[in-house]
């Protein structure tokens, strides 16, 4: 679980597992604040402080690496899980070993709907929550999904151990479904497991309307499609883009979705500039970007074409993503 802030909004998460109903785990915190404003809270509680804020990734990594856990969990500091939380995943990854990631059911907190029951994708490579502002009972059956946020999620160490962690060069946003399409590409399964049940504070880090995430969620779009996507898709990729782009500008202009949320913070104007220059990044890095693809094709299992439907089974339109 990494941190920037602690707080109270960490100790409720660490309230909550700290009465989980399954016993043989560990919790490892990491501060990621650069000036050790956490401390421990619990008796299976244990904290890693980093220097500097390393991202999310780095972060799990970290732990991942300390470890020799037959499973890792991922749970954001702003998520206070139920007590049969870890119980359930748990219990679902036992009874299916050949899947490797374990999606929750992410409700929004306080609100009784949900933020998510997995991930979607698009066509242009945005992810976005499965079932997000649904009422549970919607999503009420175990079922095949393509990916977990990693806001809580379960990750089976062997898999992990076969594609790779969380790439660190992503720093905040998306790495979660980048090491999803990875599992994916080498064959592994995804589950939602209902009654694995957390609620999150949405964004109560980074705020809404951020445009530090707006940044980084953009970039590593680009660096998701690019290691990922099959051939054809990624190049109707930018003409998925530029329609996306459109229907953000007219959400833009009538005050609806995240660009209308930009709007009424006074930074609409800024969006442009962050996409120009999310994209200058990514060209950048495309030679490790491209270095990476060849590495995850030749490990992969499934066909482009397989993996193509795959991803057209568990899709969101660009227009969708814009109005979110």
């Amino acid at each position: 679980m990494p941190t920037l802030a602690g707080g109270e909004v960490l100790d409720e998460c660490l309230r909550g597992l700290e009465s989980q109903t399954l016993d043989d785990f560990e919790v490892v915190v990491i501060d990621n604040s650069g000036i050790g404003c956490v401390r421990a809270h619990g008796s299976r509680v244990r904290v890693l402080a980093n220097q500097h804020n390393v991202g999310f990734g780095a972060a799990v990594n970290q732990v991942f690496r300390d470890s020799k856990a037959p499973y890792l969990a991922t749970l954001n500091d702003d998520a206070a899980a139920d007590p049969r939380w870890l119980e359930t995943l748990f219990a679902d990854a036992e009874a299916h070993p050949r899947t490797g990631m374990f999606a929750s059911e992410v409700r929004l907190a306080g609100a009784g709907r949900l933020d998510s029951a997995g991930m979607l994708i698009a066509s242009d490579g945005s992810s976005k929550q499965r079932g997000h502002e649904a009422l549970p009972a919607l999503f009420a059956d175990a079922t095949e999904a393509l990916l977990p946020s990693g806001s809580a999620a379960l990750y089976r160490r062997t898999m992990l151990d076969e594609i790779g962690l969380f790439d660190e060069s992503f720093f905040l946003y998306c790495e979660d479904t980048d090491l999803g399409l990875r599992a994916r590409w080498s064959g592994w399964d995804c589950r939602y497991v209902p009654g694995a049940v957390v609620e999150h504070r949405y964004s109560h880090s980074a705020g809404r309307a951020s445009l530090l995430k707006a940044y980084f969620v953009e970039r590593n779009r680009l660096y998701t499609i690019v290691k990922n996507f099959p051939a054809g898709m990624l190049w109707a990729a930018p003409f998925a883009s530029m329609a996306r782009y459109l229907w953000h500008l007219a959400a833009l202009f009538s005050g609806r979705g995240k660009t209308g949320e930009f709007r009424q913070s006074g930074s609409g104007t800024l969006l442009p500039f962050l996409v120009i220059r999310a994209h200058f990044a990514a060209l950048f890095q495309l030679p490790k970007l491209i270095a990476a693809r060849r590495r995850i094709r030749s490990n992969r299992r499934i066909t482009p074409g397989e993996f193509e439907s795959l991803l057209r089974r568990h899709s969101i339109t660009v227009r969708q993503v814009a109005a979110l």
